[in-house]
């Protein structure tokens, strides 16, 4: 016998109905208001960081501004994130059903806000890309390079960012114009399939051509990620861990490599004594020994500097405190590698295959981190503290491994980055990487936790049979499951930022294999960084193609 118990609706006097509004209205602005303290945060956070790694002999108010305001925006996109996902999961209860207040005009109004947030954020993210900061960057160039007036500097400058809006063009009309469902009709004249795009156009309200052109950013942001994140997430901890080696020991060995390159360069000297002119092979020889010599006196100030400075011995009292960080940091790097692997390896054996771009259908292999933030999600804001601890994580490895690594375009070095002595062009060149990665943190976010990504705390009722004590009978009870791909329409809302990342199947496949790079990469920088000895207490602050000039700017953070 098939019994089915029924829901019981209790009929709600008119100032409960409104209380629970005020409420949830309360909530929602409760929501909010974090959101805005966090942009505050974001914009102090941007100012100290571009004023700590600008340099105080070059420094430009054109070029400080549009590296504080594109990773300030950039951070603020990926902030919005946690927010998206609790707006999502608000308007459900815990037990599957939709709160009283959460009609379907109030759910569209929430998510249409969401997405016009997005709409906003990512179209000041192409200006900056694709307009601003290639402006700023090639104006500060036609300025070192010449002399001139300011106005040829900006016609010049615009002249060259007028490809970069070529190819902002090109990625719009092309997102906008490659349609995500084809015709059925097989005998469709060319007229209707022309009408057709402009429809699909119209239907979606220009969502594809902006997620194409960010996700055009995005494939970027992993190349970025891959090369520069993998690296400093296992040079950042294992550095923190060994320390630096002692400055006093390093001046000495310093001194005498000066000590030897002196003699060397007397003993080449001496050879024209009598007035005889140097051989071209000892006068090449002369050259490298007196620019080598330069090199090291440079050092040696830099060192006698540090040694004597309060930081430095500062800096080796708290040499515990960054051996646990460094081991913190260790420990985290190796939970995200190992839930990235989980999820790829999920993705690998359970998905949709290469054509769908590796579509999983809920999660069969589960990872700490899936695990964790739904958990959290429940109680705000401890998900969005999270969230912006790993996007502060990554900011921090990405940071690392550009520093050790500088900034290159294939074999060519282009940068070097450093405390107190970035130079504009370099700082907008880190501001725009930093930028691309930050975008790519979301779709990493989403690798680490799909479920959390797509539904939040979401859950749908669905029926279940089972057996009651003391009798046989069967009773068909609803019951609360996770929000997943086969829940009914209707049922579970879909964040706004996966739109984002899943318009197009085939920047999906390109994520899939750039996780697999990430983790190769990872691994491989974890054994370099293990086989590597102590890094010098000046490690990247003086080299011996600098100049004078640049090197002989005291810092206060060295070392």
């Amino acid at each position: 016998r098939l019994r089915v118990v029924p829901f019981r609706f209790v009929p709600c006097l008119l100032p409960e109905v409104k209380m629970v509004a005020f409420s949830a209205e309360s909530d929602l602005v409760t929501g909010w208001c974090l959101f805005g303290i966090v942009l505050l945060v974001i914009l102090a956070f941007c100012w100290v960081y571009v004023r700590k790694y600008q340099s105080r002999r070059e420094s430009e108010v054109i070029s400080t501004i549009t590296s504080i305001f594109a990773l300030a925006i950039a951070l603020i996109t990926s902030a919005l994130l946690p927010v998206d996902i609790f707006l999502v999961s608000y308007v459900k209860n815990q037990n599957g059903t939709f709160k009283d207040w959460a009609d379907p005009n109030v759910t569209r109004h929430i998510e249409d806000t969401v997405l016009y947030a997005y709409y906003t954020l990512y179209s000041i993210i192409l200006f900056c890309v694709f307009l601003w900061i290639p402006f700023v960057y090639f104006y500060y160039e036609e300025k070192d390079d010449d002399d001139g007036d300011t106005c040829s500097q900006v016609k010049t400058a615009f002249k060259y960012t007028l490809g970069f809006l070529l190819v902002c063009t090109l990625l719009l009309i092309i997102g906008a114009f490659v349609p995500l469902d084809i015709p059925h009709k097989q005998n469709s004249t060319e007229w209707e399939k022309v009408k057709f795009l402009f429809e699909e156009l119209g239907s979606n309200h220009g969502l594809a051509a902006l997620s194409f052109s960010i996700s055009s950013l995005t494939l970027i942001g992993m190349v970025a990620a891959v090369t520069y994140t993998a690296y400093g997430m296992s040079a950042l901890p294992l550095n923190l861990i060994k320390g630096t080696r002692n400055a006093s020991y390093e001046r000495l060995e310093n001194t005498e490599d000066i000590e030897e390159v002196e003699q060397n360069i007397q003993r080449i000297k001496s050879k024209c004594k009598d007035g005889r002119p140097l051989p071209t092979r000892d006068r090449r020889a002369l050259q490298e020994l007196e620019a080598r010599l330069r090199g090291l006196r440079r050092r040696g100030r830099r060192l006698e500097y540090i040694e004597k400075s309060c930081w430095t011995k500062f800096c080796g009292a708290m040499r515990p405190l960054k051996i646990v960080w460094g081991v913190f940091f260790i420990l985290v790097a190796l939970l995200f590698t190992i839930s990235l692997f989980l999820s790829n390896l999920d993705k690998a054996l359970h998905s949709a295959g290469i054509d769908s771009g590796f579509l999983i259908l809920g999660t069969n292999l589960t990872n700490p981190l899936n695990m964790l933030l739904p958990v959290l999600q429940i109680v705000f804001p401890l998900d969005y503290i999270l969230i912006t601890t790993i996007i502060m994580y990554f900011i921090f490895t990405s940071m690392a491994g550009i520093r050790n690594m500088g900034i290159w375009f294939f074999w060519i070095r282009l940068y070097k980055i450093r405390r107190g002595r970035t130079r504009p062009q370099a700082l907008l060149f880190l501001c725009m990487i930093l930028l691309l990665i930050v975008l790519h943190t979301s779709y990493m976010i989403y690798s680490l936790a799909p479920q959390y990504v797509m539904y939040g705390s979401q859950k749908y009722l669905i029926q279940s049979n089972m057996t009651t004590d003391g009798q046989s009978a069967n009773v068909t009870v609803l019951v609360p499951k996770a929000c997943d791909a086969d829940a009914p329409a209707g049922q579970c809302t879909v964040t706004r930022t996966y739109l984002f990342l899943h318009k197009f199947w085939f920047f999906s496949a390109a994520y899939y294999f750039g996780n697999w790079a990430f983790i190769a990469i990872f691994i491989i920088g974890l054994i370099v960084s293990c086989c590597k000895g102590k890094k010098s207490v000046i490690e990247g602050d003086v080299d011996e193609d600098d100049s004078d000039i640049s090197d002989d700017e005291p810092t206060l953070y060295s070392g």
